[in-house]
């Protein structure tokens, strides 16, 4: 006996909510977005990156009772930007939009991203953040300073005058989008950014302005170690995509290392004298490893990182292939200090620059690996 279901043709609308523990969210968004579009044909794809409070199985509990709700649960997959994007490649709709699950995205203004890329006004839509000052502030004094900075950042390298890149809110053709995504980096929390970077010229920019509101449940992801995620995406960019996003991340970690090593260095030195070099550089660079390794596991790698027990057990592996690195930063640096007219300070850079590019490649393959 053969079964014959209802079709439904394609929605109109797909939007996109990258969600981390938002599961008393999600019923709340889905009910206001049958509100806000009202008329239009749309579904929400939530896109759960496998959390503990069950998010995932409200979406899947709202989507046996209406097919406008649809969700991807993903397993040892973590990082918004990539959420995002399988989001985007499961639709087969004409528009998609991306909305944070933590309601703070005012979801009226859906229908005004619609009909302004449905007219032609542009084909990608930013929900501009503006202030009202009759209302509590959606984003606490640090995220506003972080937002500044990032936004000025973003218009120096990208030549733009986007009012807010660093939104999280915003509208696309789905047929664009296909086409970037192969070019995108599924890696931090601006995919905005590195959408607008990678299209070139072919976008045409509409704004539309909404006030932020306060989270009304669960935290914030966004922090301030996010910044280096945003100064990793666009250092690639401006490097002609030749440096991987990464890459810069881990050599800007790199140089908060090399901070403590040479502060580290100048006290050994002050203590030990000029003849105990080779032991303050040692001891400088594990002092520096370990900055290195606590920061790149929280930031560089944070969807492959380390937890409790592990931790210690990912310090002593990248602790150990990173010897040959060790070596190779005394060699240069010890060679360079005896050298006449060098100082101090140069021998110790030179030593830590020669050993950045093994570390790096040791830590992407062996130490924070994929694992299931």
């Amino acid at each position: 006996m053969s079964l014959e279901h209802p079709i439904r043709p394609a929605p109109n609308l797909s939007v996109i909510a990258p969600t981390y523990r938002e599961a008393k969210n999600v019923p709340v968004l889905f009910e206001r977005l049958k509100a806000a579009l009202h008329g239009v044909d749309w579904e929400l794809i939530v896109v759960d990156d496998d959390s503990p409070d069950g998010t995932y199985d409200v979406a899947f509990a709202i989507a046996r009772q209406d097919t406008r709700m649809r969700c991807l649960r993903r397993v040892n997959r973590f990082g918004l930007a990539g959420a995002v994007i399988e989001g985007w490649l499961a639709s087969s709709a004409d528009y998609v939009a991306v909305i944070d699950g933590d309601l703070q995205h005012d979801e009226r203004i859906l229908p005004k991203m619609l009909e302004a890329l449905a007219t032609g006004q542009g084909n990608l839509a930013i929900g501009t953040r503006v202030e009202d000052k009759t209302q509590p502030a959606g984003l606490s004094p640090a995220r506003a300073m972080l937002s500044e900075l990032g936004t000025t950042l973003f218009r120096r390298v990208a030549g733009t005058t986007v009012s807010d890149p660093m939104s999280g809110f915003f509208m696309v053709a789905r047929s664009l989008v296909a086409t970037l995504a192969p070019r995108l980096s599924p890696d931090g929390f601006k995919i905005l950014v590195d959408v607008i970077l990678s299209a070139d010229d072919a976008l045409e920019i509409v704004e539309i302005p909404y006030v932020f509101r306060p989270r009304e449940e669960g935290e914030s992801k966004l922090s301030a170690l996010v910044g280096l995620e945003f100064l990793g995406l666009v250092a690639h960019h401006a490097s002609g995509a030749l440096l991987p996003t990464r890459f810069v991340m881990f050599a800007l970690i790199g140089g908060v290392g090399l901070i403590v090593h040479l502060a580290a260095l100048w006290l050994f030195l002050t203590w030990l004298g000029s003849d105990g070099f080779v032991a303050g550089q040692f001891g400088a660079t594990l002092l520096a490893m370990a900055s290195n390794f606590v920061l790149n596991n929280e930031i560089t790698y944070r969807a492959r990182r380390f937890r409790g027990s592990k931790l210690l057990i990912g310090f002593v592996l990248f602790s150990t292939l990173c010897g040959v690195g060790i070596l190779a930063n005394l060699d240069v640096s010890t060679w360079l200090f005896r050298r006449e007219g060098v100082y101090w300070w140069a021998a110790g850079v030179s030593g830590a620059l020669v050993a950045v590019v093994w570390n790096y490649a040791v830590s992407s393959t062996f130490v924070w690996r994929r694992r299931r």
